[in-house]
């Protein structure tokens, strides 16, 4: 496994969270997560509009071995969501941290991020599960 970004936070769950700019986060599944879960082949995304609770289930990616549900890593609004992961789903395989993001929101509560696992702690979750 590739190095864990340090600048993301993380949920027990396989998500990645990034703070913007803008005030917005970008969320996508983490490296370990496509690598258990393998070739990407459909990705179902939130509607932009669409209000969020921490830990809902908002998205589903499925690969050719499951689907999974993606949950929200903090409560928000969706703002954004990534459409090119329609017509390449693989792009969550090829760069899972870059390009391969899921979605954007807009969260009720920015102080919630905090909650969240740094690298640290999200490689011991990682080293847990192996």
């Amino acid at each position: 496994m590739s190095a864990i970004p340090e600048e993301l936070r993380y949920t027990k769950t396989h998500e990645w969270l990034r703070m913007m700019e803008d005030g917005h986060v970008e969320i996508g599944i983490t490296e370990h997560a496509q690598d258990m879960m393998g070739d990407m082949v459909f990705v179902e995304l939130p509607e932009v509009g669409t209000a969020v609770s921490t830990g809902e289930d908002c998205a589903v990616v499925e690969s050719v071995k499951a689907a999974s549900d993606v949950y929200a890593p903090v409560g928000g609004e969706i703002v954004e969501v990534n459409s090119e992961l329609a017509d390449a789903p693989e792009t969550i395989n090829q760069d899972p941290y870059q390009r391969g993001w899921l979605f954007r929101l807009r969260p009720a509560d920015p102080a919630e991020t905090g909650k969240l696992l740094d690298s640290a702690g999200y490689e011991r979750v990682v080293a847990a599960e192996s």
